[in-house]
């Protein structure tokens, strides 16, 4: 049987169980939001209502202009950060689509421009970082920031900026790459919970010279995944995904917020019914 056929039919059989998410014992501090669904997952706005501020690259020291998507409340208390770095020669315009959707799911989300369009996986590392240190010390909704829950989250070149982030910054929470693109390949050192995106069909930082030697590098015993897109080229990123928001909502939640209800849509694998068809799944599960 393909490979393609053995994660349908899994992923088949875990749909029917993966919404039943009140079975599992929930002793997070950090919980926010009420309890998964697919169709939250699914949905382009989740349960918070949000706001957007823009920065002029004026006042965001180590990185370009940006903007900040937040919850508008804080009842349930303060919320884990992410930013998030576009791709080589692209624009902060490239990846907004997700910034909006991942803070309605209850986090404090900056996407920027780079320095330079061609700025190369380190200084999108360094920038992601950069990005983080001004939101949570300087930004307008500092306070809104659990400081000790930050992720970073990139495209292409700012996936391999991810990796970066998180081997420079081993306190991260969680490291998300798409489609992500590095010279470097081996990835030992990284202490933070690792997804990565692939793409089946990418032909700009092919899955097998990119994505999974990433993810085959990062340590066995480190909580990992590596997802690859189904008919999906290096760009899938820059436009609504449902397949990448929904995975990507689940890994902040479980690893940002140790929020173990949201295990379910990542452990054994993503469901059928939250992603659509994936052609490749692999992870350290159980997390």
């Amino acid at each position: 049987m393909s490979i393609k056929a053995l994660i349908s039919g899994g992923l088949a059989v875990a749909a029917i169980v993966a919404p039943a998410t009140s079975a599992f014992a929930q002793t997070s501090p950090y919980q926010r939001g009420p309890d998964p669904t697919v169709a939250r997952l699914q949905a382009t706005q989740g349960p918070f209502a949000t706001a957007t501020t823009s920065v002029s690259d004026l006042s965001t020291p180590g990185f370009g202009s940006a903007n900040v998507t937040y919850p508008t409340s804080t009842t349930e208390g303060t919320f884990g950060a992410v930013a998030i770095s576009p791709g080589y020669t692209a624009s902060e315009s490239s990846i907004a689509w997700l910034r909006p959707r991942l803070a309605s799911h209850g986090f404090v989300v900056i996407s920027f421009n780079t320095n330079s369009r061609y700025d190369q996986p380190t200084a999108r590392g360094d920038q992601l970082l950069a990005a983080l240190d001004w939101l949570t010390q300087s930004s307008s909704v500092r306070t809104r920031i659990d400081v000790s829950r930050l992720a970073v989250i990139g495209h292409s070149m700012g996936g391999g900026g991810t990796l970066e982030a998180a081997k420079d910054r081993p306190s991260l929470q969680a490291a998300i790459g798409l489609t992500p693109w590095n010279l470097d390949r081996s990835w030992p050192e990284i202490q933070t919970p690792t997804l990565i995106v692939g793409a089946e069909n990418d032909s700009v930082a092919r899955v097998s010279s990119h994505a999974i030697p990433f993810y085959t590098s990062l340590p066995g015993t480190l909580d990992k995944a590596y997802l690859e897109l189904n008919n999906a080229s290096h760009f899938a990123p820059n436009s609504s995904n449902t397949t990448i928001a929904s995975t990507t909502i689940a890994w902040l939640k479980r690893f940002v917020d140790d929020d173990t209800r949201y295990t379910p849509f990542v452990c054994p694998s993503p469901t059928a019914a939250t992603t659509g068809s994936v052609s490749d799944y692999r992870s350290t599960c159980p997390f």
